[in-house]
């Protein structure tokens, strides 16, 4: 995943909260298979936003700070932050066009 940064509990605050720009987390672990289907997609968007949404994955089981923190109870989770808040999320797979409408808000 060329485009998409793997965060961690210790750069979240820089990449995420920090972020000047509107930032997609992608919640994930690497024994779920819908974790394994949302990829792609996840991937796709990093393109298409490129320098105006940052689009960052973290492994729940490698950084259970953070995923505690923010309330993650399923994987995949994607949240949308925008000025360092959360301003939506969606649980389990979904397709591009869903994400795309967190998204157009955060624009």
């Amino acid at each position: 995943m060329a485009n998409v940064l793997e965060v961690t509990d210790g750069n979240f605050q820089t990449e995420v909260v920090d972020s000047k720009i509107p930032v997609v987390v992608d919640f994930f672990a690497t024994w779920c298979g819908p974790c394994k289907v949302l990829s792609p997609v996840i991937e796709e968007v990093s393109k298409d936003y490129a320098g105006k949404v940052k689009v960052v994955k973290m492994d729940v089981d490698k950084s259970n700070e953070t995923a505690v923190k923010f309330s993650i109870m399923s994987v995949p989770t994607v949240v949308f932050f925008k000025g360092g808040k959360e301003i939506g999320r969606n649980i389990g797979s979904v397709p591009k066009g869903v994400l795309e409408e967190h998204l157009a808000k955060m624009m």
